[in-house]
């Protein structure tokens, strides 16, 4: 088998596509011939070693998170799952591996792809749309009717939480980058504002009006969302700093979370994609051999208007 691995945390120049002897599934755990992979911003954070606390340091470490593929061994107490399904999810953070032919994964992180949905698409959903699933109902409760601020509404989970904000009946405000302004418009964003221009919460018009505040890049100031929000609104934040748990201790409105994945959250997306109502939009693929290419320009900036994939294993 051949994955993209790194043998000392580092930045793009560390990526290897070398072979690896995929492990025999433990308890818990499935075998996956992977189809599709999508890359995410934690893919090189967790390469350049933001979280070794959590990672260690035995190497060489695999990359990859979010995959899509089908089912190839069930290991011991596995339920649900078996040999030919077609499946989606994501790799638990510390082994990751979605970046090659095969993959171990635990089973509770994996979600049947429908047959409606390709699976380029379901790789494309697995991160945005447990983040989506996660901020908007587990933790805002979000009601038809109520109005939403997306900071970063066009990348990969603000794109997941405008369309099903809109799909649960709210209306979305968000920010966006000069380039991407088609993008928003296409998402269905009912107002759109530039990031790089204004603080959106010197807009009078903005100032107290949402019920939700979902900063989904990072950029937004604490101070901008709590002015953003009604009296009774929440701010979620996925991208936590040490100043933020300060504010977010004494500031209950204040909600940072991480991504953590299970099969309710990944089964309820894959149905609403399947149905319409969530689509992530692809903006480049690559095989094995241009995936290191593909993950440096990322890490380094370039836009490609939607999320970025690595296709192996395209007879599935």
């Amino acid at each position: 088998m051949r994955r993209i691995q790194y043998h000392r945390y580092g930045g793009p120049d560390t990526m290897r596509l070398e072979g690896f002897t995929l492990p025999s599934p433990q308890e818990g755990e499935v075998a996956v011939s992977v189809v599709a992979a999508a890359v995410n911003p934690i893919d090189w954070k967790v390469r350049q070693g933001e979280l070794k606390m959590m990672t260690g340091r035995a190497f060489p470490r695999a990359m990859g998170s979010d995959f899509s593929g089908t089912v190839t061994v069930v290991g011991p107490g596995v339920v649900g799952l078996k040999p030919g399904d077609p499946v989606y999810g994501i790799t638990a953070l510390k082994p990751s591996g979605a970046f090659a032919e095969a993959v171990i994964a635990p089973a509770s992180h994996l979600a049947i792809k429908p047959a409606g949905l390709s699976f380029e698409q379901a790789a494309a959903l697995a991160t945005p749309v447990v983040m989506a699933f996660a901020g908007l109902i587990d933790r805002a409760r979000l009601q038809a009717g109520q109005r939403v601020f997306v900071n970063g509404a066009t990348g990969g989970v603000g794109q997941a939480v405008v369309q099903l904000a809109h799909a649960l009946g709210a209306t979305v405000t968000g920010t966006s980058g000069p380039t991407s302004v088609q993008h928003a418009h296409a998402l269905g964003i009912d107002r759109l504002y530039d990031y790089t221009a204004a603080d959106p919460a010197d807009q009078k018009e903005l100032q107290g009006a949402f019920d939700v505040v979902y900063d989904t890049n990072g950029f937004l100031p604490v101070k901008t969302a709590m002015r953003l929000l009604n009296k009774t609104g929440v701010y979620l934040d996925i991208n936590a700093t040490p100043a933020k748990f300060a504010h977010a201790a004494f500031a209950r409105r204040h909600k940072i979370f991480f991504c953590k994945p299970d099969t309710r959250a990944l089964t309820a997306a894959a149905d609403r994609a399947a149905a319409g109502d969530i689509r992530m939009s692809i903006g480049e693929t690559v095989s094995l051999e241009g995936a290191t290419t593909l993950i440096a320009g990322l890490e380094t900036g370039r836009k490609i208007n939607g999320k970025g994939l690595i296709l192996t294993n395209l007879t599935n």
